[in-house]
């Protein structure tokens, strides 16, 4: 049967392969393909369109095909939505979100690097690594998605894999980094893949001889169970969470669990939680991204404070606690500010007293003229 030219469709004006070597080529972090734009790269933590016309959902179809494994297609069929990652040859890995948009196909590239980072690479302090060795406990890492996360939590898979023995699993959605057995055995297992679900992974996980175990997301009431156990009875696990600071990471937490057990979990929890690391990702002067941290370690007085409901107190402590390795989000923005690493405006705009902040910036003689407040 012969078309008329009028009914040909037009081939996409965009090849997957370009757009991941212009990714790799300009360090982009992320690629969103969405119709009724064009290709689009996040760097440096702003949006930059690819040159060229809007994508069609005939376009935005075909790159979702040229990367996106049959699986995973019948999975965005079922549910509206897919995450996997993959490799691009020997060049980068991407994690990769496949969604469902008023009826068309969209995705979003992240880009993982190949490169496992130093802790001080990422503006991590040496006393992290008294907390990589302790025998069990909860480390806990969060922030808000794209916060850098998953390479934290990376680099102290890392760490430990080159510092210690044992044997690692970590178990993700979907797996991002990849790790080499160097002085510990890692297993890495992917939810979907290898196993039916992050709990049920735990669960297992207890049976195969774990030293250390890596929760990629504790997102579920059941989820959270499985890792508190698994620390309490002699492991050393670390979780995600969507939170930002120690306190409200604790509240989480409880929170998750029904009103009669409330005061068991945070019993549980004084005794379980080793630090929480909570991040945020700030855009860094002359290009690329730094983290600010909030670093708590459990002290005697913070597991009291757990215990007793009195999370407001944490930070007190941890404005208190440098000699334990502590510091403030707060502070740890104004000394990136004083390093010249990141400009006041980004500092107050992560920070969790955006007010007080900019007071003492001004007073500092910094120029913080038109530089809002966000809303609380």
């Amino acid at each position: 049967m012969t078309m008329n030219p009028t009914e040909q469709i037009e081939e996409c004006p965009y090849e997957m392969h370009d757009l991941l070597e212009l990714m790799v080529e300009q360090g982009a972090s992320d690629l969103h393909i969405q119709v009724g734009q064009p290709p689009t790269l996040r760097m440096s933590g702003g949006m930059v369109p690819v040159e060229g016309p809007n994508l069609r959902p005939s376009d935005a179809e075909a790159l979702m095909r040229a990367i996106t494994p049959d699986s995973q297609q019948e999975r965005v069929k079922k549910s509206g939505g897919a995450d996997f990652g993959f490799a691009y040859m020997d060049k980068a890995r991407f994690r990769t979100s496949v969604l469902k948009a008023k009826g068309h196909y969209g995705l979003v590239l992240r880009t993982i690097p190949k490169q496992l980072f130093g802790l001080r690479e990422i503006g991590l302090p040496d006393t992290i690594k008294d907390l990589l060795v302790r025998p069990r406990g909860l480390i806990l890492v969060t922030g808000p998605t794209g916060s850098g996360k998953s390479t934290t939590l990376a680099s102290m898979i890392n760490w430990i894999n080159e510092n210690r023995d044992g044997h690692i699993i970590t178990i993700e959605d979907p797996i991002e980094y990849y790790h080499e057995h160097k002085n510990c055995i890692v297993t890495q297992r992917e939810v979907g893949t290898d196993t039916t679900s992050f709990a049920e992974a735990i669960r297992g996980a207890l049976r195969q001889d774990p030293d250390v175990i890596l929760v990629g997301e504790m997102r579920d009431l059941e989820t959270i169970e499985a890792a508190v156990s698994a620390a309490e009875t002699g492991h050393l696990v670390f979780g995600t969470l969507h939170t930002t600071g120690a306190a409200r990471t604790v509240d989480r937490i409880v929170d998750a669990f029904p009103s009669n057990v409330k005061d068991q979990i945070r019993t549980q929890l004084a005794s379980s939680i080793v630090a929480v690391i909570s991040q945020v990702l700030c855009r860094k002067v002359g290009g690329g991204r730094i983290a600010g941290f909030e670093i708590m370690v459990t002290t005697t007085s913070i597991a009291a404070l757990i215990r007793e409901n009195k999370t407001y107190r944490i930070a007190s402590d941890i404005q208190t606690g440098s000699r334990y390795g502590m510091i403030s989000l707060d502070a740890h923005l104004t000394s990136l500010v004083n390093r010249e690493l990141i400009t006041p405006s980004q500092a107050i705009e992560k920070a969790q007293e955006p007010t007080e902040m900019r007071q003492k910036f001004k007073q500092a003689g910094l120029d913080v003229s038109g530089v809002e407040v966000p809303p609380a």
